[in-house]
């Protein structure tokens, strides 16, 4: 490598060591998430909106008794929860780093290649997106945990979302190189970051499923698609980008190498180090079933 090169490789592995840091118990369980504190619900928001700066939570939550994956937008006060289909996640050119040249982020691709990165840890100017199932109704009815799957990708590059282990090494939690359904548990009353990396801009559509057994013994399942535009282009494109067309309930999955391929992961800076990597859960195939309120 040029000098350079060197120096701005150097510069992105400080970047990157600072951005991610380990993975610490910043929400623990049952500890509200931003903007969570008021005994009022937040109320649903309606028309579409471009959202690039400030905390953002995609959780289940019942709406109106029904069972359903939306996006709390903590950037409004107070907060307000979004259908996805009216959201853009913007990752702006503010979160370009490289890759630094260490074999743990081989993942992210090769020494000195950019990647956008969401991080786990709050930064100024960044997006900053979680998840949670501490949504009040979720909260006190669902047996033990979220099941979380990631069922389709669609974009112009790789996508991982990956957490730190208790020693700072990067734990990769799905890959879209990898065969689809992939999953991972969200424990019931939890809070969780991770680290969203995009190798290209442009547009990216995520196809997400949420479900859980409540108390009762019924089943819930909801499935949707989470819009990101990544880089300079203009957020609002991405409103006119379709869904991965394979979005068939219980869709056998997709092979490596599929067209538009995908690195997509979906992980956590969780509630400790021990609880962010025990949230990985055995892959299962999907259910069928869409459920209500007990």
């Amino acid at each position: 490598m040029t000098g350079p090169r060197i120096r701005r490789a150097a510069a992105s592995a400080a970047a990157l060591a600072l951005t991610l840091g380990p993975a610490v118990p910043a929400h623990a369980d049952g500890t509200p998430a931003p903007g969570a504190g008021s005994g009022a619900a937040p109320a649903t928001g309606t028309g579409r909106t471009v959202i690039g700066d400030g905390h953002i939570d995609m959780g289940p939550r019942f709406d109106h008794g029904t069972w359903t994956v939306q996006i709390r937008d903590d950037t409004t006060r107070p907060a307000t929860w979004r259908d996805t289909s009216d959201v853009v996640l913007q990752v702006k050119d503010t979160a370009r780093i490289e890759v630094p040249d260490s074999e743990e982020f081989g993942f992210l691709g090769d020494p000195g290649d950019e990647v956008w990165l969401l991080p786990q840890v709050q930064q100024d100017g960044v997006l900053w997106p979680g998840w949670n199932s501490q949504e009040p109704q979720v909260a006190a009815n669902v047996e033990r945990e979220v099941t979380w799957r990631l069922t389709g990708v669609e974009g112009p590059g790789d996508f991982v979302l990956f957490l730190n282990g208790s020693f700072g090494t990067p734990k990769v939690l799905f890959d879209s190189t990898k065969e689809f359904p992939q999953e991972t548990g969200i424990e019931v009353n939890s809070h969780v970051h991770g680290n969203w990396a995009f190798t290209a801009p442009g547009t990216y559509l995520l196809d997400v499923r949420m479900s859980a057994v409540t108390k009762d013994g019924r089943s819930h399942d909801s499935r949707r698609t989470l819009q990101f535009s990544v880089g300079p282009q203009p957020p609002r494109k991405a409103f006119a980008a379709r869904a991965p067309e394979d979005r068939k309930t219980g869709a056998e999955p997709k092979a490596a190498g599929s067209s538009a391929p995908l690195w997509w992961g979906i992980g956590a800076a969780a509630v400790t180090a021990g609880l962010a990597i025990g949230l990985v859960r055995r892959t299962r195939r999907p259910t069928d079933q869409e459920g209500e309120q007990p």
